[in-house]
């Protein structure tokens, strides 16, 4: 088996580990799949040898586990800034700018938002890695992305349809995030 195909079987294991991850109404469960996910497609892309991407998805990887614990404005500076030196450092071409704009977008997101804007703007981040990744000819990384950009979009719309009828679709995580809060504060 040829470097090539392996890596789109990589590209095929993100795909299956990241398919239902917006499904998820648990912030936590949507981050930590998330995470996973982004590991996995970073292999994939320095296997294709689109090493911003790669290194961009890597950063993901490791920002969405801290964005678990702390949403520290300082934290995701360090993160945006890790992005833009990585993957501005490793583009060889303007297509390569878009998975590094939506990481900078989705970093920001991650940090300081959460629920149904934080799905929104995650929308418009897969957006870029859809044309990325169409660019580049993987196609695990294209049906994942597309994937997501059709799921995502689903469950926006269906949140935002439950809010509509009066219905919090985050409502056992935002009662999770005060209890984990209130513990937090008591220690």
């Amino acid at each position: 088996m040829s470097l090539y195909w392996f890596a789109q079987g990589v590209g095929l294991l993100a795909f299956c580990v990241g398919i239902t991850m917006f499904f998820n109404r648990s912030d936590r469960r949507f981050k930590q799949q998330l995470s996973a996910y982004s590991a996995i497609i970073g292999v994939h892309f320095i296997l294709m040898g689109a090493n911003a991407a790669g290194s961009t998805a890597l950063l993901n990887a490791v920002r969405t586990q801290l964005a678990l614990r702390t949403r520290s404005q300082w934290v995701m500076l360090v993160f945006i800034s890790l992005t833009l030196i990585f993957g501005l450092g490793k583009a060889k071409h303007l297509m390569e700018l878009l998975p590094v704009i939506g990481t900078v977008v989705s970093t920001w997101a991650l940090f300081r938002t959460s629920g149904m804007k934080t799905r929104c703007i995650m929308w418009c981040s897969t957006c870029g890695w859809v044309a990325h990744n169409v660019w580049l000819g993987s196609i695990g990384g294209t049906l994942i992305e597309g994937s997501f950009l059709i799921m995502n979009g689903f469950n926006i719309v269906r949140f935002y349809r439950m809010q509509r009828r009066g219905i919090d679709p985050f409502a056992v995580e935002t009662q999770l995030e005060k209890k984990e809060e209130a513990q937090a504060e008591a220690a």
